[in-house]
């Protein structure tokens, strides 16, 4: 029987180009201002409108400053990008959501909670991280800018069909051990190569037991490990997640979609190009020592021993020697946020932690919620006060420090912990370091100063 995969991919091929890719039709595209200009500029040249605009949704998110969005954006190339993005929006009749506009946010933030991603629909962004609407039960993928283009002017894309693999995880997850450490554990087993050329589906008692929210961070981070994306049946936890959402259906439509949506699963003899399973009691908070997201250790752990010669340069450029353990070391910045972990259950995580407890003098922390929609949340649950009580600043919406495209940097030599999803060398700012980990392990860093076990707290 086929996988789930198949199901949605089948349902969408327009047609199958003979020993060639399949012309797949896309539901939904999302824009941001880093890929599509580009694409804008192709359309324009070659006289073409936007086959279906009101499925394409534009957001600027990668160049907006996290502080001062009503004022003029400073620097120079971001103000460029964003009011590009604009522009081009207007010129081709799309819907925008511009900066301070209470839509506005990470566009892999907003799709889900505005109800614009949906179970069974195929998705695109010129972005890798695309990957995080599967866990609305999508089949979602980052595409290329000519992609970009292929998709405003047809509404298809040309696309080679990725081989199938399930990840079971189950069991039971321990004190302190949230979806992001189940992430950073699976990419450490397999390596940011061991599923390449898969598209991946997380299966088991952990998955289903996770939060939309986890989720969304579990399918986030599908491609550090190779995979084409990664995605989560629907279920009671998906439904009730976009019930009353604005762009999910309403009324009778609600009732028909979710009979729909309940058909969504991969049979009980559904095969696969592979399947691997891991179990929860082996996973423990986690975070990374070098400059890939495979590069990981339970917090307890110490670096492995030496490697090759890339490994060996990841840990010159960490400032870090095979054999060390990290827990008490030195943190200059924290980083809270991201279309990894800038949602509400984030903060909530975080403020859990820091809650009666103050700052570390000498750390600097940004706290950026993933949209303007987690902001409200933040303050109708009070936790803006929790978090400036304990010392800290919640910023406004962005992709911030996740990359060094805004003014969210990491200086050079710097130790950042973070709760992004690139540890690259220079991601965070040229010469910035970056340890990647969960919101309680940022939070636990951030009132210590140093590499800290979060389960200290709980």
């Amino acid at each position: 029987m086929n996988t789930l995969f198949d199901k949605i991919w089948d349902q969408h091929v327009v047609q199958q180009v003979s020993d060639g890719p399949t012309q797949l039709y896309i539901d939904r595209l999302y824009c941001h201002e880093v890929t599509s200009p580009q694409a804008f500029d192709g359309m324009r040249a070659r006289g073409l409108k936007c086959f279906r605009p009101s499925q394409i949704y534009c957001m600027p998110d990668h160049n907006t400053p996290t502080h001062d969005q009503d004022k003029p954006i400073e620097d120079p190339v971001s103000k460029k990008q964003v009011d590009t993005l604009a522009k081009n929006a207007a010129d081709f009749g799309l819907t925008h959501y511009g900066m301070m506009s209470k839509d506005n946010g990470i566009i892999h933030v907003v799709g889900p909670e505005k109800g614009l991603s949906l179970p069974g629909m195929t998705i695109v962004c010129g972005d890798s991280h695309t990957s995080t609407h599967g866990a609305m039960g999508a089949v979602a993928f980052g595409i290329g800018t000519s992609e970009v283009e292929m998709v405003m002017a047809s509404q298809c894309i040309l696309q080679q069909k990725p081989k199938s693999m399930r990840i079971s995880i189950n069991g039971t997850l321990k004190k302190g051990v949230t979806a992001k450490d189940v992430a950073l554990y699976l990419m450490a087993q397999l390596t940011t190569s061991g599923a390449t050329g898969y598209f991946v589906e997380y299966a088991g008692s952990v998955v289903r037991n996770l939060s939309m929210e986890g989720r969304l961070t579990l399918c986030n981070l599908s491609i550090e490990m190779g995979a084409r994306g990664g995605f989560v049946a629907p279920d009671e936890t998906t439904f009730a997640y976009l019930k009353g959402r604005e762009h999910a259906p309403q009324g009778e439509a609600w009732d028909q979609a979710v009979a729909y949506w309940k058909m969504l699963q991969s049979g009980p003899d559904a095969v696969f190009d592979k399947e691997l399973s891991f179990d929860a009691a082996d996973i423990e908070p986690r975070i990374t020592y070098g400059t890939n997201p495979g590069m990981g250790i339970g917090i307890t752990e110490s670096i492995p021993a030496a490697g090759d010669a890339n490994f060996e340069k990841a840990l010159h450029y960490m400032g870090f020697k095979a054999g060390q353990q990290l827990l008490g070391t030195k943190v200059d910045y924290v980083f809270l946020g991201a279309c990894t972990n800038g949602r509400i259950e984030d903060f909530r995580a975080f403020a859990s932690i820091v809650k009666g407890r103050q700052k570390a003098a000498d750390v600097i922390a940004w706290l950026v919620p993933g949209s303007w929609a987690v902001d409200k949340q933040i303050r109708e649950e009070g936790l803006d006060k929790v978090l400036e009580t304990a010392g800290f600043a919640i910023r406004q919406p962005g992709c911030s420090a996740c990359l060094a495209m805004n003014d969210d940097k990491v200086p050079a030599g710097k130790l950042s912990v973070s709760t992004s999803n690139r540890n690259f060398e220079g991601r965070q700012g040229p010469g910035a370091r970056t340890i990647l980990a969960s919101p309680l392990v940022a939070a636990a860093c951030a009132v210590t100063g140093v590499i800290t076990d979060p389960r200290e707290f709980l």
